[in-house]
């Protein structure tokens, strides 16, 4: 009877290691996040003038060069949301040229998806003349999405 509790309590001491061994294996194998930095080059812009804007997309230290990307521009305040289907350029960087006959504060979010992951960062860009901010409780300011610019 002794040897059977020897036995039994040192099964489970070693399926309690064993599995503590197993989460940790588990959580060191889990896939970085991926990674999407987003720059508009000029800002401000002018009028008929080109824009340049770019989402480098990464995962770790690897150049992610196989996402699916979208920009999404608006004019603030505008119901009209114009969606880009975006090659990649280089070295994991998605690029977009555009000008804009229009002055006003402009947003874009860059939707990307990568490896079973989304990532959508969000800035806001101006062309000429600032024009008025949206506010972000309605529903045309993508419900609660933080600026990349806002310290997070």
């Amino acid at each position: 009877m002794k040897k059977l509790f020897v036995f039994l309590v040192t099964v489970l001491c070693l399926s309690i290691v064993i599995s503590c061994s197993n989460k940790k294996e588990q959580a060191d194998n889990l896939p970085q996040m991926v990674e999407v930095e987003l720059s508009i080059n000029p800002d401000p812009g002018k009028m008929n003038q080109p824009i340049s804007f770019e989402a480098k997309v990464t995962q770790g230290n690897d150049q992610v060069k196989d996402a699916e990307v979208i920009f999404e521009i608006w004019r603030a305040k505008d119901d009209k949301h114009e969606k880009v289907e975006i090659k990649h350029a280089e070295k994991g960087i998605y690029r977009l040229e555009r000008s804009f006959s229009q002055e006003g504060t402009y947003y874009i979010i860059s939707h990307v998806t990568a490896r079973d992951m989304h990532n959508m960062p969000k800035k806001e860009f101006t062309i000429g003349t600032p024009s008025a901010p949206e506010d972000p409780n309605t529903k045309n300011s993508m419900d609660g999405m933080k600026m990349e610019d806002e310290g997070h």
